[in-house]
Order: C-alpha cells, then sequence, then structure tokens
C-alpha cells in the first residue's frame, strides 16, 4: 500500500517535471495543464492564507502569470508544487503589504466596540469561526498549521515548503494549536466542545 502510494505521488511528480520540460521546449499548452492541475490548491492556499474571496481569482491570475515568467528558473530539485506554494505565498504577502499600504492612505475609521452577541449553536457558522480565528495567529504559526490540519502535508513536506526544519515545523503547529485554544476557549461551550 505504502509502495503504491509514493508510486502514485512519484508519477504525479514525473507528469508535472514532463509538462515543465515540454513547456521549456516550446509547448505552450502544457503551461493550461499545469494550471488546469493546480489551480484549485493555489485557490484553496489563497483563501486559506488571506480569508478574502474578493481577490482570490486576481491573485490566483498573478501567480499563475509569476510561474509562467518564472519557469525557467525552476531547476527540479524539488517538487513543482511545493515550488508553486512559494509563489502563491509570496503573491499573498505582497497583497497584505499593498493593502496595509493602501490603509495609510484612506481615511482612519472610528471603531465601534460591540459586547459579542450570544449565538444559538444552531444558528452559528462554525468554520467561519475557526477561520477568524486562524487568521489571528501570527503568519509563521498559521502557514505550517494550515499546511498540516487543512492540506494534509506531513512535517518534512512541511519543512520542504517553509525552508525550514521539522522540530520547528512541530513546534510552530503545537503553538498554533494551543494559540486556537486560548482563541476559541470563550466560544467553546457554544460550539460544543
Amino acid at each position: 500500500m505504502n509502495e503504491k502510494v509514493q508510486s502514485s505521488s512519484k508519477n504525479f511528480v514525473d507528469e508535472d517535471y514532463q509538462l515543465i520540460r515540454n513547456l521549456q521546449n516550446g509547448d505552450k499548452s502544457a503551461f493550461t495543464k499545469l494550471v488546469m492541475k493546480h489551480k484549485d490548491k493555489v485557490r484553496n492556499l489563497i483563501y486559506l492564507t488571506l480569508g478574502d474571496v474578493d481577490y482570490i481569482d486576481d491573485i490566483s491570475q498573478d501567480v499563475f502569470i509569476s510561474a509562467f515568467n518564472k519557469l525557467d528558473e525552476f531547476r527540479f530539485e524539488s517538487k513543482f508544487t511545493t515550488w508553486l506554494y512559494r509563489v502563491t505565498v509570496n503573491k499573498c504577502r505582497d497583497y497584505l503589504r499593498k493593502k496595509k499600504v493602501r490603509g495609510i492612505f484612506t481615511p482612519l475609521q472610528e471603531e465601534i466596540h460591540n459586547p459579542p452577541i450570544r449565538m444559538r449553536p444552531e444558528s452559528m457558522d462554525v468554520p467561519a469561526i475557526v477561520h477568524k480565528a486562524i487568521d489571528r495567529l501570527p503568519e509563521k504559526l498559521k502557514e505550517p498549521l494550515i499546511l498540516r490540519d487543512i492540506e494534509g502535508l506531513s512535517y518534512k513536506e512541511i519543512a520542504e515548503k517553509l525552508n525550514t526544519e521539522v522540530g520547528t515545523i512541530k513546534s510552530r503547529i503545537f503553538r498554533a494549536r494551543e494559540s486556537l485554544k486560548i482563541i476559541l476557549e470563550p466560544m467553546q461551550k457554544e460550539l460544543g466542545y
């Protein structure tokens, strides 16, 4: 069974490598195949990173344009998905930087602090609540947590994607989970935990 999983994973990587080689040799349709194969993962990662559905298509387009323009720099030393993940995260960071800069030039809005409204469990959007809690985590804790608990990557794969040690990844995921417990603690009774 494990050999079968490794074999299918290897075929997936080999298929990406072949498409990249075809593109580098002038077959433009190969890039369309790469986009179709990986667009949903890119869109999911953008949503999980930013939580902003309004810009998913724009940022996805930027990711694939950037990937297309930089594909000649791909060295076949890692999986294409690892490389594409890094491009996606960088585009998300660019978006956040631009958003922060735009915020400097817009008039300050007065914040209104309302007391929390007690919601009945059946009217609560639990995934949205958890997503908002994840958004409150620092980026260095949020990224590995999303990759592990939502994307289902192994610690080793996450370490490769984030260019860090496996032990550091395990520590960050542990800290992220502990932070989420603290953030969600006031809602535990309503959430049924």
